[in-house]
């Protein structure tokens, strides 16, 4: 059964009382990890509600010290400043040695952990950390299409694609060029954006996860997915991604095309929300399937929604606002991890990877707590509780 505004509308609000304890429940959890995780990394997911430890290889590892910094942020205890700093000079050592890095997360890698140390405590190696991943991302920039090419070697035809998920790495480029003057960065940044939407942007306002380049001719060819239910399914994630990366560019650059866009990719995850706001992994499942939830797409959006509300007028902004608090309310009650005995994460039900017969993934963190559903829930948390200062 499809959502409308007015039926949205008709659900309960997280109130201020709530989020201050979610708050205080997740900070809680993260003080406990500091032991398992200062010198480790958590897993990109739980298995059965435990996070392994990891060395810092994966894409998922700034999720980490971003909730790492929040805490401290809403603390000011030493402790999780100690972890952070411990964990700049891990990234730094990454991005010198380019420990895997063969790919465009490094806004997911160091705007959560370098960026944010750098802004928070001014630490000089953060910022070094910071503008040579950044530096890593712009080398990744293709002039045959004006993009910036997601995995695998570069001009490798078979990997010659955009994914929506790097709309979130390009708050990096946007910031390099503010601290360094280096305005190529942003420059980089913008134009992928623009090739991105024109791309992955559906008729129907759904989105592709991933759509490849010509290498010869820079324009787009095919719409497929890696991680959703199918080519022409909307991954939920992969919407969520939609939201908050084009409030994340309006940021920067104001560009009204892309409030524009933001409502098309806000109005289709909303209007397709099942009946308790928390979605599935993909848009093809409604209410009463018996497929996993992706907790992590909620949060994700939230925090897009409440960035994008601080441009827009009144009476829209209050709208999406609103929303974005109902469906926080709906983690906090359906999702958020109340019991570290059987839990080291924040936010469960998330999916990290969904098999099906049109997607070539297997089964990976599903049902599960996932590094980045876990940031994103703090930050949504965050963002209602004071007057912040975004990492991205």
């Amino acid at each position: 059964m499809a959502q409308t505004f007015e039926s949205i509308m008709k659900y309960p609000t997280a109130t201020d009382t709530e989020i201050k304890s979610a708050m205080d429940k997740a900070v809680e959890i993260v003080r406990k990890n500091l032991v398992d995780f200062t010198d480790m990394f958590p897993a990109h997911a739980t298995k059965n509600n435990i996070y392994p430890k990891t060395e810092n290889t994966d894409w998922t590892e700034g999720f980490w010290t971003g909730q790492v910094w929040i805490a401290y942020e809403m603390t000011h205890d030493e402790a999780f400043k100690k972890t952070g700093e411990a964990h700049i000079q891990s990234f730094l050592h990454r991005i010198k040695n380019k420990i895997c890095v063969n790919h465009h997360d490094m806004g997911f890698l160091f705007s959560l952990s370098c960026v944010a140390g750098y802004k928070l405590t001014g630490n000089e190696d953060a910022k070094e950390a910071a503008i040579l991943a950044a530096d890593n991302l712009a080398s990744r920039y293709r002039e045959v299409g004006h993009f910036l090419q997601a995995w695998g070697n570069i001009d490798d035809p078979a990997e010659y694609r955009l994914i929506i998920d790097c709309l979130l790495n390009l708050p990096i480029l946007y910031w390099t060029s503010e601290v360094t003057g280096d305005k190529s960065y942003a420059h980089k940044a913008e134009n992928h954006i623009e090739t991105a939407m024109k791309c992955v942007l559906r008729p129907d306002n759904s989105t592709y996860h991933t759509h490849y380049i010509d290498l010869k001719t820079g324009e787009p060819t095919t719409g497929v997915t890696r991680q959703g239910n199918r080519n022409d399914s909307a991954w939920a994630r992969g919407q969520a991604w939609g939201i908050y990366g084009t409030a994340l560019s309006y940021k920067y650059l104001k560009k009204a095309e892309y409030i524009g866009q933001f409502r098309k990719v806000t109005d289709y995850f909303i209007e397709h929300l099942p009946d308790d706001l928390v979605p599935y992994w993909d848009f093809d499942f409604d209410t009463g399937s018996s497929e996993p939830r992706d907790s992590s797409a909620a949060a994700i959006a939230i925090c897009g929604m409440l960035e994008m509300s601080k441009y827009l007028e009144k009476e829209e902004a209050e709208k999406y606002t609103e929303i974005a608090k109902k469906m926080l309310k709906a983690l906090i009650k359906h999702c958020a991890n109340k019991d570290y005995n059987t839990c080291n994460g924040l936010l469960k039900h998330g999916v990290y990877c969904r098999k099906s017969k049109f997607n070539p993934c297997r089964d990976r963190g599903v049902d599960e707590c996932n590094t980045w559903g876990d940031y994103f829930y703090m930050e949504a948390l965050i963002r209602l509780l004071k007057d912040w200062e975004i990492y991205w």
